[in-house]
């Protein structure tokens, strides 16, 4: 059972990456990937809701009637963002402020959604917790370097938590001239694109 535990957590770290390999969730991962520290608060809210709820799926799985599993799978899904959304404003109100809109739309994310009709209401809830850490994990690693690489070329600058050093580019390269388009939307498709690329060289297995 541990084996097959592991392996349901670690696919998500890599086979099953959500961004890079399913493709999956590039609203969130375009809109809010402007720094690191956007991305990453953005998918440690993302796993919060996925562990929960794929959980809570996975528990009532067989008392869920199959007509209307999607919609107990949404009202599932929102409670737990609206969780995550009154935690961040008590908790950490600026990041609150910077991740604005998205953090309600985590309730329509397809990766939240999909784990929770392709798996956990197919799963026992170990397992489902597994899937939904390592798929959770792997989103919240995508969307920080995403977010690092806009930030690096489009600012020269690498931010995580408030109160963390600042990494400045241009302490290394004092000349360097940051590509501010990369900030803005078109930067996100470039950077996105240019990793999937990368990652498209590199075997899923």
């Amino acid at each position: 059972m541990a084996q097959s535990l592991a392996k349901e957590f670690t696919k998500g770290l890599w086979a099953e990456l959500p961004p890079f390999r399913l493709v999956l969730g590039l609203c969130p991962v375009l809109a809010v990937t402007k720094s690191v520290e956007n991305g990453l608060g953005m998918g440690i809210a993302t796993t919060f809701v996925l562990v929960c709820s794929n959980l809570l799926v996975s528990l009532l799985r067989n008392v869920i009637p199959s007509k209307v599993r999607i919609a107990c799978y949404i009202v599932i899904i929102a409670t737990f963002v609206t969780i995550v959304e009154l935690g961040m404003q008590a908790l950490a109100y600026e990041l609150f402020l910077k991740l604005g809109i998205f953090i309600p739309l985590i309730v329509v994310n397809c990766v939240v959604l999909g784990r929770a009709e392709a798996f956990a209401s197919k799963n026992k809830p170990p397992f489902a917790i597994a899937d939904g850490l390592g798929i959770g994990i792997g989103f919240t690693l995508s969307l920080g370097a995403l977010g690092g690489v806009r930030e690096l070329i489009g600012a020269g600058t690498l931010t995580f938590w408030e109160g963390l050093p600042v990494f400045y580019l241009t302490n290394i390269f004092p000349g360097y001239n940051p590509f501010v388009v990369m900030l803005e939307a078109p930067g996100a498709f470039f950077a996105l694109g240019l990793m999937l690329a990368c990652m498209n060289l590199i075997p899923s297995k």
